[in-house]
């Protein structure tokens, strides 16, 4: 794996240039170094997000930095793992929303509430953790370790979620 580091000045006081080209670098899994300077691993995904965050950046009137990564220097092992970190602690706020979603079904279990109000509520939960997964699973090209349990817990999400549109379904056809 092959690094770059971006670094950009903008021009001004007005955040919404920075905020901008910080939430595209965010997206596409950039580490930040300090304040201004990120690191971002080589490749179409990552490529393309650097380009979006130049655009953006020029658009401000600011200016982009791009610098390669000595791939022979110790400092790709210490990006890896700042990289790896980060989707860590990404993957651990999933989990952590997972649990809320598992706890909300069966909330909904106990107290028997099989509308379908609740249930189009529940599968824009779980629709929005799958995108949540498609998205985290993109940028985790090291492995960070709570990956596998987070699509353990995804499916468990998505198993009782069909449970519970079964038991709206019944609830639906009694008179």
């Amino acid at each position: 794996m092959t690094w770059r580091i971006v670094t950009y000045r903008l021009a001004g006081e007005e955040s919404r240039h920075r905020v901008a080209a910080w939430r595209e670098l965010r997206r596409v899994g950039a580490v930040a170094l300090q304040s201004a300077t990120w690191a971002v691993p080589t490749g179409d995904r990552f490529d393309e997000g650097l380009e979006k965050t130049r655009i953006l950046v020029e658009r401000a009137h600011g200016q982009v930095l791009v610098f390669d990564v000595d791939p022979a220097s110790g400092s790709v092992g210490e990006l890896e793992r700042l990289y790896t970190d980060e989707r860590e602690a990404e993957w651990v706020e999933f989990l952590a929303e997972c649990d809320k979603a598992l706890a909300e079904l069966r909330s909904e279990f106990a107290k028997e509430k099989f509308t379908l109000a609740e249930l189009d509520e529940e599968e824009h939960n779980v629709d929005r953790l799958r995108r949540w997964y498609r998205d985290l699973r993109a940028k985790d090209i090291f492995g960070a370790p709570s990956a596998a349990d987070a699509e353990v817990q995804l499916k468990a999400c998505a198993e009782l979620l069909e449970d519970f549109a079964e038991r709206v379904y019944q609830a639906r056809r009694r008179p």
